[in-house]
């Protein structure tokens, strides 16, 4: 987490439920007539600053995060600073290759805007790709080879957020970025066992085995420099030429010959098709917070709304943090709401997916009579609502907050850690595995646990179902908090306990 302290005008608190490291050491500015908001004693501090902070996964790039703030960017400059740079520093999860959602506040207007550049299934994408003759799963083609890979929206995504809602050119967001990869990084106790844990799948891939390895293939240790000219090429290609370079140019030339040469399924028309997203987010009120939070296809914005309509009408304090009975309520709620994921959820561009009706208070009044308070209900027994129309850290998360009070709430992610753990030859950028996030078989759980229906079976140009929940609490129509989680199947809960 890193603040900015400019000018003493604005007290900005800034929440994020990420794996921070390495934060504990920047410096915290106090003042006489300011009244302490902080209980020392505490075993983890929160960092308070004034005009902006960025709170992230990995001290680096946060850092970058927080200089372009100081340097005059806007939140969306530095959120898009941020991301790229995580590509250099934290590869289990920063990406190039990937693709997520970015929920941003803008304090002129007062309003609130969804991107969406989660990944899509090639054309050649098919219902039943990874079935066996048996009609189970083949595992390893859905999650470990090229076939696992969606057509990435991580670039177009940042570049459609900094060109439309940012103040600074590409070349001035991409220079940390490229400065780290082709000066190199000094590798910390975090990425070093990140690489070992991630590291069979890596050795497995020849190109991936290159990149995070010495050339006598043993591993980095803590204190080496990592060196990634190819990511820096990769970077500057997109500093230079926009999006273009990526999906239509030299990079997407090298994507093409890596899938021709593996199997893969993505062609030079599937990039040169995929396109971010603006939506329309979510919105609900729990008491006097306004909730703004990601819409389909991320199940996560509709289902926190859910939950907490679910549980409005219960006076939680009075049950007591983490007591028999809260604990009871909440699960009891979480199962009522992740059986209406398995059936209503999907890209709202191919399935009709019914969000007022799954967001509305009344609906939230009927579920909560299903919960008996005394006995828990067994999972298996659950079924979706039926008065609705019949219509791990793997991930990363950071937030970013600027002086004139615009946040950004972002996630994104290669799926699992480290993705497919396939790199493209000559790019340095490792693919995702998002295909596993589909309904490979309806009903059965995927990777992360998750039980998934029809709606979310694989078709081409679809974008697979998320748990991804980037979020943005009102409180009396001004940001209050920018929060979201990475997890997998956990960030849906994680966040609703913020």
């Amino acid at each position: 987490m890193h603040p900015v302290n400019r000018l003493p005008q604005l007290l900005i608190a800034l929440l994020t439920l990420c794996l921070l490291t390495a934060s504990t050491g920047f410096a915290r500015e106090t003042t006489a007539d300011q009244p302490l908001i902080i209980d020392f004693n505490e075993r983890f501090l929160p960092v308070v600053a004034r005009h902006g902070m960025v709170a992230g996964p990995e001290q680096l790039a946060t850092e970058i995060g927080s200089r372009i703030l100081q340097q005059g960017g806007n939140v969306v400059d530095a959120a898009v600073a941020t991301g790229f740079a995580l590509a250099v520093t934290y590869p289990r999860a920063g990406n190039l290759g990937g693709g997520g959602f970015m929920l941003i506040h803008l304090a002129e207007g007062n309003r609130q805007l969804f991107i969406d550049y989660r990944e899509t299934a090639p054309a050649a994408a098919s219902r039943d790709m990874f079935l066996l003759p048996d009609g189970k799963e083949d595992l390893m083609r859905e999650y470990y080879s090229l076939q696992a890979s969606g057509v990435p929206g991580t670039v177009a995504g940042m570049l459609y957020a900094l060109e439309t809602y940012g103040s600074m050119s590409r070349q001035q967001v991409l220079a940390p970025a490229i400065a780290l990869a082709e000066e190199g990084i000094s590798v910390s106790f975090a990425l070093n066992y990140e690489l070992a844990s991630g590291g069979q799948r890596l050795r497995d891939d020849p190109e991936s085995l290159r990149l995070f390895f010495k050339p006598d293939g043993s591993p980095y240790e803590i204190g080496d420099t990592w060196r990634q000219p190819d990511l820096a090429w990769t970077l500057r290609q997109i500093a230079d030429q926009g999006a273009e370079a990526f999906y239509r140019g030299e990079i997407a030339q090298r994507i093409v010959a890596a899938m021709e040469a593996g199997n893969g399924l993505i062609t030079r028309q599937d990039l040169a098709d995929y396109r971010a997203i603006e939506r329309p987010p979510v919105r609900g009120h729990f008491h006097e917070f306004e909730v703004v939070s990601a819409p389909p296809p991320s199940s996560g914005g509709v289902h926190i709304l859910q939950i907490l309509n679910m549980l409005e009408a219960d006076n939680l304090v009075a049950l007591g943090h983490n007591s028999a009975a809260y604990l009871h309520l909440l699960a009891e709620s979480m199962k009522l709401a992740y059986a209406d994921r398995s059936q209503y959820l999907a890209d709202p561009d191919y399935f009709d997916v019914p969000v007022a009706q799954l967001t509305d208070k009344a609906y939230a009044a009927r579920q909560r009579k299903l919960i008996d308070p005394g006995r828990a209900t067994p999972s298996a027994t659950i079924a979706p609502g039926r008065e609705l129309p019949a219509r791990s850290k793997d991930t990363t998360h950071y937030s970013v907050a600027d002086e004139k009070g615009n946040m950004v709430s972002n996630t994104y992610t290669l799926n699992a850690s480290f993705g497919s753990a396939i790199a493209v030859p000559g790019t340095g950028m490792l693919l995702n595995n998002e295909m596993g996030d589909f309904a490979a078989v309806p009903g059965k759980p995927n990777l992360f646990g998750l039980v998934q229906g029809e709606s979310n079976r694989i078709e081409g140009g679809k974008r697979p179902l998320s748990s991804m929940s980037p979020t943005i609490v009102l409180r009396q129509g001004k940001p209050w908090l920018a929060t979201g989680s990475p997890g997998g199947s956990r960030i849906i809960t994680t966040v609703l306990q913020t």
